[in-house]
């Protein structure tokens, strides 16, 4: 048996986004669906009971971090990550391939893998398509991704294409590495920097390669928009219908709606967190800086069409104080509101799908929020 299985429940009349189901052995999340991102076994700044609370139906986690510390053989003795870190709904892991190749002169690619120095301590470390595979196998995740090589924005055509050729090579390695495919899920992901034909090539070279759902790396890295939605409309079509469909690194509210227009099932993103805890959070009408002077004796929620916890119980002047003092309350409260907000965005999108009205949302959506009606 396959370990995950993908149903698809409708599609729009409207936009042609679908509407699916993720079914794993730690329990099914609809789709279009946002993970928050708990990149050291955590999700900074919540519980597991919060993160429940919310609704978060799946978090990720980062194979690169988790294998610098605490360490595989820690966690496998945990039994595994759901144990270690007391989540008991799915997880997917990254492969680590976009931290080590995003230390830059700290780390040489070649073809059996990448040997890198730690950012922790500078030790040396070498991670190939095997070991990669080797590491999430400990950790336990539903759902684990090939080793790949990110390409950079901009990268030239010939290096972009020599790239997605070895990402495909490794692929294959790391499907073979594979051996627990009841229980883990492995995603294939499609590469090919902004070049049409370079991402027709990854995806056409890995559906053959029969993965059980396929992940699109390599955007949101410095790209214009306009870019990143091009390459989701030449690749998406050419993956299977029946299989999800990963859009890596991808969390601001605009990405996330136009995604799902494109046929996007799942994103994950650091934003809400990062930004949460530099004071910035995420509304109805637009991002505001609650930390901000102005909002000193606004005692209004962050945002009254919220349902979380934060904006039941507290006023932005309250939570500007926590800030400004350093209370670590402050910085929990911004972050359990931003997730919520992409958790109840998504939600929304899932519903629009549903009514066939994805393209009027998403307008009425972006005038409210501040951005321009289509990217």
């Amino acid at each position: 048996m396959a370990a995950i299985r993908y149903e698809l429940i409708k599609k729009c009349k409207q936009t042609g986004a679908r509407l699916g189901r993720v079914h794993t052995p730690h329990g099914s999340f609809d789709t279009p669906v946002f993970m928050p991102v708990g990149t050291q076994a955590t999700v900074k700044g919540m519980s597991p009971d919060e993160l429940k609370e919310i609704d978060a139906k799946i978090i990720l986690s980062n194979t690169y971090h988790l294998y610098l510390r605490p360490g595989q053989e820690i966690i496998r003795e945990a039994g595994g990550l759901h144990s270690f870190m007391n989540w008991d709904r799915p997880i997917l892991t990254d492969s680590g391939g976009f931290q080590v190749f995003s230390l830059g002169s700290f780390r040489k690619i070649e073809e059996d893998g990448v040997t890198f120095k730690s950012h922790i301590d500078g030790s040396r470390h070498f991670i190939s398509p095997e070991k990669a595979v080797e590491i999430q196998n400990d950790l336990g995740s539903d759902i684990i991704m090939c080793f790949d090589e990110c390409t950079p924005y901009p990268a030239e055509y010939d290096y972009a294409k020599k790239s997605l050729e070895r990402t495909t090579r490794w692929a294959k390695r790391c499907k073979e590495a594979h051996k627990n495919t009841e229980r883990q899920a492995l995603f294939g992901i499609v590469q090919g920097g902004v070049y049409k034909d370079l991402r027709e090539q990854s995806a056409k070279e890995l559906v053959a390669l029969d993965f059980p759902g396929y992940s699109i790396g390599g955007l949101s890295v410095g790209e214009p928009a306009e870019l990143m939605y091009e390459m989701l409309e030449c690749t998406v079509p050419l993956l299977p219908e029946d299989k999800p469909r990963y859009l890596m690194g991808v969390g601001s509210p605009d990405y996330l709606v136009e995604g799902a227009i494109r046929g996007i099932d799942m994103f994950d993103c650091v934003l809400p967190t990062r930004i949460g805890r530099n004071g910035t959070v995420m509304t109805s009408r637009g991002r505001i800086i609650v930390r901000d002077a102005k909002y000193a004796r606004d005692f209004s929620p962050i945002d009254p069409e919220c349902d979380c916890y934060a904006c039941r119980n507290f006023t932005r002047a309250y939570i500007r104080h926590l800030l400004k003092v350093d209370e670590v309350l402050g910085i929990r409260l911004t972050t359990w509101h931003n997730l919520r907000f992409l958790i109840n965005l998504m939600k929304k999108v899932r519903q629009a799908i549903m009514e066939d009205r994805l393209g009027d949302f998403r307008d009425e959506f972006f005038e409210n929020y501040g951005y321009s009606k289509k990217a």
